[in-house]
């Protein structure tokens, strides 16, 4: 059992103002142009500082890396929008239920947020303001989704997790493009989100490798969701029931349709608005784990909101595809890797991480035990793990 990392001292909690979701972002090019002399330039100190506080306030980050495109999303979201677009047949041949969906292709109505049974989040959600609550998921999500896996695996020697680490499914219709596309567009959302976990690292004052130590060879995933707004076109129709992800952390490109919203810690609904060329960030269980509470695993769903509506209609009359993607990489910690506290939070928090411990726990054996809370919400022959990992 691999501790990967020593324990680390306490952090101090950046003073910066977290920054409104949408409205502007955090751009990481000087960071990256310093690389090893950034921890000497006052702007970059800052621009961490003000990062690793807004993580902490509201779980979610917009960033821009001059590494990513906007044509770079672009060109990945028409791949995946031709791929849904084929006969269903023909998608399920990449289908590997027996794998409970951890790779290839999860069809839709196989993905349920855990809310849609589990009294104990349903009761979050009622407790929150009428203004700030999401839909209330009632059964499975209509969306399907592609799991790749994305960087270097362990082998089957050094790892107590292979199941974590199958092999991929390249679908027989895009033999020439996939494997070349998905790595291409993978490779730099997890490139972009080490460096994200670097500059939070630095903002709490901790050593720049404290989070990308331990990601090293975790099971990270390419795991873009379609959703046909031409089949499932009634308001409100719920693509992602409301949900924290079990990743560390969780980074997007910027969907060509509207519809998601984010949740604050403190229970404050945002609709999530993404400049082009940036990526969108949201805070993983792993990262809760990590930071022993300071920084909470961020609510979510997406829902057919009004803008979304009115962006399929005008899709529609440009003859455009009705299929939402989301160009999204859930970050993994390795899973033979320990999660424990190494980060404490500041006075504020204390209080509550005494009340909500943060045991030694393998990554792997973390990530099981929430595949068995949503195996306990459906059939385990057929549910797919989905975007709550």
């Amino acid at each position: 059992m691999r501790s990967c990392a020593h324990r680390q001292k306490r952090g101090h909690a950046a003073a910066a103002a977290a920054a409104e979701i949408g409205g502007g972002a955090f751009d990481m090019s000087t960071y990256l142009q310093l690389r090893e002399s950034a921890l000497d330039d006052a702007g970059v100190q800052a621009t961490c500082q003000a990062m690793s506080e807004a993580i902490h306030r509201t779980g979610v980050l917009v960033v821009r890396d001059p590494r990513v495109s906007a044509d770079d999303n672009k060109t990945f979201q028409t791949l995946m929008q031709r791929y849904y677009s084929q006969p269903v047949d023909d998608l399920l041949v990449d289908a590997r239920p027996e794998l409970f969906y951890q790779v290839g292709v999860t069809p839709d109505m196989k993905e349920t947020a855990i809310c849609a049974a589990d009294p104990a989040c349903r009761a979050v959600i009622e407790g929150l303001a009428p203004e700030d609550r999401p839909l209330m998921p009632t059964g499975p999500d209509p969306k399907w989704r592609f799991f790749w896996r994305i960087g270097e695996r362990p082998s089957a020697a050094d790892t107590q997790f292979a199941e974590l680490n199958a092999p991929p499914v390249v679908p027989p219709a895009f033999q020439e493009e996939w494997q070349s596309t998905m790595d291409g567009w993978g490779e730099k959302l997890l490139a972009a989100v080490s460096t994200v976990a670097e500059m939070i690292a630095i903002g709490w004052g901790q050593p720049r490798g404290v989070f990308t130590s331990r990601m090293h060879l975790g099971p990270h995933l390419l795991a873009p969701t379609g959703s046909d707004l031409s089949r499932y076109n009634n308001p409100g129709t719920i693509f992602a029931g409301w949900h924290t992800d079990v990743s560390f952390l969780t980074i997007h490109g910027k969907s060509n349709f509207p519809g998601l919203s984010v949740w604050t810690r403190e229970g404050k609904k945002i609709g999530v608005t993404v400049p082009d060329g940036c990526l969108l960030v949201q805070a993983g269980q792993q990262l809760e784990y990590l930071t022993g509470g300071h920084v909470k695993a961020g609510y979510h769903e997406v829902v057919l909101s009004d803008a979304a509506q009115n962006a399929a209609s005008r899709a529609r009359q440009a003859g455009e595809s009705l299929w939402r993607i989301s160009s999204t990489v859930f970050a993994h910690i390795n899973s033979d890797c320990i999660l424990e506290p190494v980060l404490q939070g500041g006075e504020e928090e204390e209080e509550k991480i005494e009340q909500q411990p943060y045991p030694p726990v393998q990554a792997g054996a973390f990530v099981a035990a929430e595949l068995e809370k949503l195996f306990a919400t459906n059939d385990q022959e057929t549910h797919g793990s989905g975007s709550k990992l």
